[in-house]
Formats: structure tokens, sequence, C-alpha cells
């Protein structure tokens, strides 16, 4: 899936800050699929909704793993639509994802 890069959570192009309160790490696909958005659609309700911020938000409140730990599913709008606007179930993620269930290494013990 690419290197990690440092993420603005609220992008620069929207006004962030360099302050750390508003960076993260993210995949570099994951990183490209997200881009400058900070809000995308429910899948459920069409609704315009804000994506996950992992500085103030659960991941486990939002996410969960497929039984297998290979797809992530949206619990919330915010988590569908975060799944959605980043891709997280894209193709190459889905692969590697496979790749390490296989080796053991996933899904985390805890979110």
């Amino acid at each position: 899936m690419g290197q990690m890069q440092v993420d603005h959570i609220w992008p620069k192009v929207k006004g962030g800050s360099d302050e750390v309160d508003n960076l993260c790490l993210a995949c570099e696909l994951c990183n490209q699929y997200k881009w400058a958005k900070t809000t995308g659609p429910d899948p459920e309700s069409g609704q315009e909704t804000n994506l996950f911020n992992p500085r103030e938000q659960q991941w486990g409140k939002h996410f969960v793993w497929s039984t297998d730990g290979i797809l992530i599913y949206g619990l919330t709008a915010c988590g569908r639509a975060t799944v959605e606007a980043l891709r997280l179930n894209n193709p190459l993620a889905v692969t590697v994802r496979r790749n390490w269930v296989i080796a053991g290494w996933h899904p985390p013990k805890s979110n």
C-alpha cells in the first residue's frame, strides 16, 4: 500500500495547520484518495458527514473489521463515509490485508 505519509486532518488548502494536533499518519494510497476532503456522503442516508478524525474519535466506535479481518465496515455515518471517501477496501488494501492475515499480523488485537 506504500509508505506512510503525514496527513493533514484539516487540509492546508482549507486553512489547516502543521500543528501536531492536525497531523496523523496515513498510507500513501488512502491519503491520495482523501486529498482535501473533510466530508463525504453516508452511503446509507446520502447525508454529507464529517470524515473520521483520528485525533478526536475512537476507531472502534466508527469501524469494525469483517470476521476474516480483511474488510473495514463503517458502523456510523462518519465511518461509512470515511470507508467510501478513502476507499479503505480498495483492491490493493484488501490484497495486502489478506496477506497480513495469512502471516498472522492482522487484524489488530484491539482498536
